[in-house]
């Protein structure tokens, strides 16, 4: 395993750490608790030292499930977790002091420790940005050891761009992958200048750039890659990398002819990420075990080259870029 600063934080992480929205299984398929300590297990013995999960994923039992493994393992592991997103309906009004200091407290409890490494505002509205309060009230629980540090995650790399604006804003979490490369333009050099971690989610496009899938590929009631392929549950760049299912195998199909013979997928779409230094950490998830032991053979595989980024970028200009450039 390799590592990386988390920005202005100082946490020397794991370049593939473990996101933790799957960790009890696929979406949709409810919380086994044995299957979620086998991966996190598999995990920080393979040297992840980062974990990331959050309030929603499985209304707490991720959260339960990250911070028994994590008291358990005897090992330093840095946890991150997010608020916000229980507010319903959605939206500025419901962000208020009080009820963010409910749900870090809420965390804290079922994570089961003193303080958590940090703690993200999770794809908070537009107009949360402009609220300085709800920023500020992030230093009065890092004064009070309940946090050591804020991060942001976005769903827009304006709205990126706008956290970076507030000093107490430690890192940024942001879809990047082959499909969604926006934020390399102006972000990227953006978060290095003002020592902001980036922390990459969506690395595989949900799960479109392992290569596992076709068009007879089906998937359950509750799991967003069947219920939300055009928004209807929640932004639909979360789904697929926000382009259309179809148009992503024949991507993949490109992509793959282009790599070397016996060069998985996976790592080459992890691979492709971890060629940015200023990304500090990529957070894949695993619904199971072997899964994880993959995505962190990606670390130590041979970085793509230079002939294999040119096609790469070009399939992206002429298939990709029309679809999903501007819109995040």
């Amino acid at each position: 395993m390799q590592y990386r600063t988390l920005g202005k934080t100082g946490f020397n992480i794991s370049t593939i750490s473990l996101g933790t929205w799957q960790v009890g299984g696929k979406w949709g398929s409810g919380f086994d608790h044995d299957l979620a300590q086998s991966i996190l297990r598999s995990a920080i013995d393979q040297g992840v030292n980062f974990i990331d999960t959050a309030d929603v994923y499985e209304a707490g039992e991720s959260e339960q499930a990250v911070g028994k493994a994590v008291r358990e393992s005897g090992e330093r592991i840095y946890v991150a977790t997010k608020c916000g997103r229980q507010i319903n309906p959605h939206v500025s009004e419901g962000y208020t002091p009080k009820a963010l200091r409910g749900y870090v407290e809420d965390s804290l409890k079922r994570l089961g420790l003193e303080q958590i490494d940090l703690i993200q505002l999770h794809c908070p509205p537009w107009e949360v940005y402009y609220r300085p309060e709800i920023f500020g009230l992030f230093e009065d629980l890092k004064a009070e050891g309940k946090i050591a540090h804020l991060g942001v995650s976005v769903e827009k790399v304006e709205q990126a761009m706008k956290a970076l604006e507030f000093d107490n804003v430690a890192s940024v979490q942001i879809i990047y992958n082959m499909f969604r490369q926006r934020p390399e333009e102006h972000f990227f050099e953006a978060a290095k200048a003002k020592n902001v971690g980036i922390i990459v989610r969506v690395p595989l496009a949900s799960g479109l750039l392992t290569g596992k899938f076709s068009k007879s590929s089906t998937f359950g009631a509750g799991d967003h890659r069947h219920g939300n392929r055009n928004g209807e549950w929640f932004d639909k760049g979360e789904t697929f990398a926000g382009i259309p299912f179809e148009t992503g195998l024949e991507a993949v199909d490109k992509i793959e002819g282009f790599l070397p013979e016996g060069y998985p997928l996976t790592h080459a779409a992890l691979q492709w990420i971890l060629r940015r230094p200023e990304v500090s950490t990529i957070i894949p998830g695993a619904p199971r075990a072997e899964q994880v032991d993959s995505n962190m053979a990606a670390a130590g595989a041979v970085p793509l080259s230079d002939d294999v980024l040119k096609k790469i970028q070009g399939l992206y200009e002429a298939d990709i870029k029309p679809l999903v450039h501007q819109l995040w």
